[in-house]
């Protein structure tokens, strides 16, 4: 059992509802599995299920856990700082995946 480190750049939802949530409402929650840190307090790009950057978010809050049924989980409560531009979304997408989601496809 340990933390997993995010990268301090990367919040990368899996679900579409929580980012949906986000961007409409300007506040959102994520949940991920396994005991994991986010960086209270800073600014980091959030991505799409299919890794498109789509915004700067704020992480308020990281709470990880083993709940009721033995899970490792970690909820992250951030808010929006604002959505990113056409070409920030192009340029922050093509460099996430040259260091972190591997090649992009053509």
């Amino acid at each position: 059992m340990g933390f997993q480190t995010e990268f301090n750049s990367v919040c990368k939802f899996k679900s579409e509802q929580e980012l949906y949530e986000l961007l409409e409402y300007g506040r959102g929650k994520m949940k991920k599995s396994g005991l994991r840190i986010f960086p209270t307090g800073q600014k980091v790009i959030a991505y799409t299920p299919d890794n498109t950057a789509v915004a700067i978010v704020k992480i308020v809050a990281s709470i990880a856990e083993i709940n009721f049924q033995g899970e490792e989980v970690t909820e992250v409560e951030m808010e929006l700082v604002r959505k990113l531009t056409d070409e920030e979304s192009r340029i922050q997408t093509a460099l996430a995946f040259e260091m972190f989601f591997g090649e992009q496809k053509a």
